[in-house]
């Protein structure tokens, strides 16, 4: 009974989503309060349907309702329950299932938390996110039905979860990565509500770009908590692969990035309006793009969920029809954008264009990286592999360009920037990131170019934003009081470019100067790396939950010196009798000790892959502080609905002097990252 009231919930959620999406945008069109009225309550009315729905099928995993074919195929009676709660998106149906709920939970917070925004505007913005909501609850209900039963044969067990996902990172990985992919929507439907009214103003991008800010932050969350799960369960001690599905949740990073920008742009100067809404539409389109290669059969990956081509036929039709759509309405709205904006060539503005020019070109290297093997082999023109060496030879320059393109940009000024003064400024950065990109590979053994300009681009950015941040703190009544009155936007600033400089210090070194050894020990055997010695000592059998392992004992010394005991081991779980690795790290700021047991090669021999990683820990750290930036920011005053937002109509961008004396005025910098 309790599917079948899934079921029937999730077509309820669909009944609202339609009205949702039809009766508040007529209302917007023909200007009747009333029927705008109806997008809050319809908004509401889907979450709360879409939350039952979730709810049952997790009393489902709980209970070991193994009728229901989903629960079947995904638990086992022998699962921790913790592992039943994260199997209910461990796979496609209840992955999609949570991606849906997540979509409604935005389009609420909406309707929540936009209340003083005038109504045409935030109709039309729940509306596209009804219509949003549409597509996805007809892929959910036609194709992807996760209360489907298995009657009258229901099995006495479950085939269990895949062993793969039983772990941590799967209760905490894909919630936030959706909450990134899925937040853009919202972002989409603020650009797609403007061009809908022609009001492609700074007021628009103000309202858009908290939505935006706290997506970027819960995706670089989401990623950096896929590279980390990756790195210590998959047992080959990497970081990122440039995985086709990995590439999939960097995409929309990378154009969430340039938008996050832009916004600021749009909003402190009026101008970049049109490449804004582009960004947005583009953003979003490069998020189904990612559900689209997840969930349709064309990549083989361990992170996949389906293989159904009637499915990716579905989502190649939601993304088709959400490109053309926008674009078309893009299309007929944004030439008659115009911006009488006038700045310097060594302007805020300028640097901020270029940024999006690099962030632009650092995605289209990855999208042609990703996509190019795939279309080959879809028009029968043989397979191909484009991995890490490509990426190192394209993506790499553009990435330090970046870096330095943002240590300077951090001393630009709005409208003009004197290149005199500027130079000036960026000396002492200059000398000490020189200094530290020598020192730091010859301390760590050897130079290297790639490690050089890595750790200089790195040192660029922290050196440049910890001056800025020296000289802002300048006040008569000390240093103190000079940080205490800085802006939150400020500081979200400031996290944000260090956790660029962490995640390029950390993914540069591991890079250049990680170790990996892969030895055959027996239990008395010593290997050494990086002046560490490795014991293998002895292997044992424990017995967990739902699995037996085989543990091996390995003391790691340094010139006699204990420095620590790690047990890695070899599970096998009893459902599905997989094999799977289970790495041993000692994990610390500076270093990384990695161990990975492998396949028994004789009796008492055993195949280990010995790693010591340098600074990798940094490259997550990183992501923190950018995330952390990005919540810091939006919790700014000047993002405060009843401070800040307008109870009628936005009003135009004000003339080109009037903006710039405004924006000279504005001495507070750009939130979420920007420089």
């Amino acid at each position: 009974m309790f599917p079948e009231l899934g079921q029937f919930s999730l077509i309820l959620a669909l009944m609202l989503a339609i009205p949702l999406a039809v009766v508040p945008l007529a209302g917007s069109l023909t200007g009747r309060d009333s029927l705008q009225a109806f997008a809050r309550p319809l908004a509401a009315g889907q979450f709360v349907f879409v939350a039952i729905a979730f709810g049952l099928l997790t009393h489902a995993f709980m209970v070991d309702d193994f009728s229901v074919a989903y629960v079947a195929n995904n638990s086992n009676s022998l699962l921790p329950w913790y592992f039943k709660f994260s199997a209910v998106w461990g796979s496609h149906e209840g992955s999609l299932l949570l991606w849906v709920l997540i979509l409604a939970g935005w389009t609420l917070a909406v309707a929540i938390f936009s209340r003083r925004l005038p109504s045409v505007m935030i109709a039309q913005v729940l509306s596209v996110m009804g219509m949003v909501s549409v597509g996805f609850l007809l892929f959910l209900l036609l194709t992807s039905n996760p209360f489907e039963r298995i009657l009258p044969n229901v099995p006495t067990d479950g085939a269990d979860l895949n062993p793969l996902l039983q772990d941590f990172g799967l209760i905490i990985h894909p919630p936030m990565l959706y909450m990134g992919y899925v937040g853009f929507s919202v972002v989409f439907a603020f650009a797609i509500a403007a061009l809908i009214n022609g009001r492609l103003d700074a007021a628009w991008a103000r309202w858009s770009r908290p939505w935006t800010t706290v997506a970027w932050a819960f995706l670089s969350l989401g990623i950096a908590l896929g590279s980390w799960w990756a790195y210590y369960e998959l047992g080959w001690g990497g970081w990122w692969f440039w995985d086709p599905v990995e590439n999939a949740s960097l995409l929309p990073w990378l154009a969430g990035t340039a938008l996050v920008h832009s916004l600021a742009v749009t909003e402190k100067r009026g101008v970049f309006k049109s490449w804004t809404v582009l960004l947005a539409i583009l953003t979003f389109s490069l998020s189904l793009l990612g559900a689209f290669l997840v969930r349709s059969g064309v990549l083989t990956s361990v992170h996949a969920f389906a293989s159904d081509p009637t499915r990716g036929q579905f989502l190649l039709a939601l993304l088709a029809i959400t490109i053309i759509s926008s674009l078309t309405l893009y299309a007929f709205r944004a030439p008659v954008v115009h911006s009488r904006i006038r700045y310097g060539s060594a302007s805020r503005e300028v640097f901020l264009l270029l940024n999006n020019v690099l962030l632009m070109a650092a995605m289209l290297l990855v999208l042609v990286g990703t996509l190019y093997p795939l279309i080959l082999d879809y028009l029968g023109m043989g397979r191909l592999s484009i991995g890490e060496p490509f990426y190192n030879l394209t993506f790499s320059p553009v990435a330090i360009a970046l870096a330095l393109l943002m240590g300077a940009g951090i001393f630009s000024r709005w409208k003009k920037t004197d290149g005199g003064w500027l130079s000036r400024k960026l000396l002492w950065p200059l000398a000490i990131s020189l200094i530290m990109a020598v020192l730091v590979p010859l301390w760590l053994g050897e130079f290297k170019p790639w490690a050089f300009a890595g750790c200089f681009g790195a040192a660029w950015i922290a050196v440049a934003t910890f001056q800025d941040l020296w000289q802002k703190s300048s006040s008569r009544k000390g240093r103190w009081h000079g940080l205490r009155r800085q802006t939150r936007s400020y500081y979200g600033m400031v996290l944000g470019h260090l956790g660029i400089a962490l995640t390029m210090s950390g993914a540069t070194v591991v890079s250049n100067y990680g170790i990996e050894r892969d030895v055959r020990m027996t239990p008395g055997d010593v290997a050494e790396i990086h002046d560490l010695q490795f014991e293998f000592v002895k292997i044992g059998e424990r017995q967990g939950a739902n699995f037996v392992a085989q543990t091996a004992q390995v003391d790691i010394s340094r010139g006699g010196r204990p420095v620590t005991t790690l047990y890695p081991e070899k599970r096998q779980y009893q459902v599905q009798r997989n094999m799977m690795t289970e790495a041993g790290i000692d994990g610390g700021l500076f270093r990384d000790l990695f161990v990975a047991l492998g396949e028994r090669v004789s009796d008492d021999a055993w195949a280990m892959r010995l790693q010591y990683k340098p600074l990798i820990r940094w490259v997550w750290l990183g992501a923190i502080f950018m995330a952390a930036g990005g919540f810091l920011a939006i919790a700014d005053r000047r993002y405060r609905i009843k401070d800040k937002l307008p109870t009628t109509e936005p009003a135009r961008v004000p003339e080109p002097d009037a903006q710039g004396a405004l924006a000279n005025r504005r001495a507070d910098p750009l939130p979420g990252g920007a420089s």
